[in-house]
């Protein structure tokens, strides 16, 4: 069963994965995916794969994507894993984890086999309700969350520089300004090391006067942290959500969030 409906305005795209398949649950469509990999471009493709069972559903079962991590740095905090990346970061416990199979994925607008731009796995998503929409008026209402911060693996990647810029510039475009591109700014990239001493580089991307069409467009901001996991592969961390909103997430905190960013290691404790 291929792709079936119109896409959800804000263009981000759920699917929770299993063994080689996946099935959509969200963005107002129905269909199957087989995903590969999470690092974007052409690692994902529409299938006829049965949709798998067991794994994480969009009615909250099994969405704490803490498994096996360190605990968390800062108090209260929850702890994010992506074992198969190997990286491990913090959230404030408002954030709802989605599970370890749960990736998120832009795509074009125009795209029947809504080939992801970008993904992330087992992201971490505040407010999922911010904002209820029916654009289409077809009758089904979608979700926008506020924001939400994952990490991708970078495959192809050159540098952490490119990696970090092209990431965060891909969610903005692809969550928030398509199909226009002019709306970007794309910030210098900068040497960021965090609490326990990662190193990498950080690229924030902002966009600005963006169509809005729906009720739940706006603009959109990126910051995207990228550097060599444990195997020496790139991988990267995001940050993207809703920009010159009211209740905007924090520069402060978003850099709280980066800071506890850290190579994950099988068998450390749960967090």
């Amino acid at each position: 069963m291929g792709t079936t409906g119109p896409r959800r305005r804000n263009r981000t795209v759920t699917a929770v994965v299993a063994a080689s398949a996946a099935v959509v649950v969200a963005c107002g469509v129905t269909g199957f995916l087989v995903l590969r990999d999470d690092g974007g471009e052409g690692n994902a493709k529409a299938g006829t794969e049965p949709a798998a069972t067991g794994s994480a559903s969009p009615d909250g079962t099994d969405r704490s994507a803490a498994g096996s991590g360190s605990g968390p740095l800062v108090p209260g905090w929850n702890t994010v894993v992506n074992a198969k990346r190997g990286i491990t970061f913090d959230v404030p416990a408002s954030w709802a984890r989605q599970s370890a199979s749960w990736v998120s994925y832009v795509a074009e607008d125009d795209d029947p086999e809504e080939k992801p731009l970008v993904a992330m796995m087992a992201p971490a998503v505040l407010k999922e309700k911010w904002c209820t929409s029916d654009d289409d008026r077809n009758g089904t209402e979608e979700d926008t969350p506020l924001a939400s911060t994952g990490t991708t693996g970078e495959k192809g990647s050159k540098s952490a520089a490119e990696a970090a810029e092209d990431t965060a510039k891909t969610w903005v475009y692809g969550a928030y300004t398509q199909p226009d591109r002019t709306r970007l700014t794309i910030g210098e990239p900068e040497s960021y090391r965090t609490k326990t001493g990662v190193e990498g580089s950080l690229v924030t991307v902002t966009s600005s006067g963006s169509a809005k069409k729906g009720k739940c467009d706006t603009d959109g901001k990126a910051m995207t942290f990228a550097f060599k996991n444990a195997a020496g592969g790139f991988v990267s961390w995001t940050y993207f959500g809703a920009h010159g909103v009211p209740d905007e997430v924090s520069d402060t905190t978003i850099r709280q969030i980066l800071g506890t960013v850290r190579l994950f290691k099988e068998g450390d404790g749960e967090g």
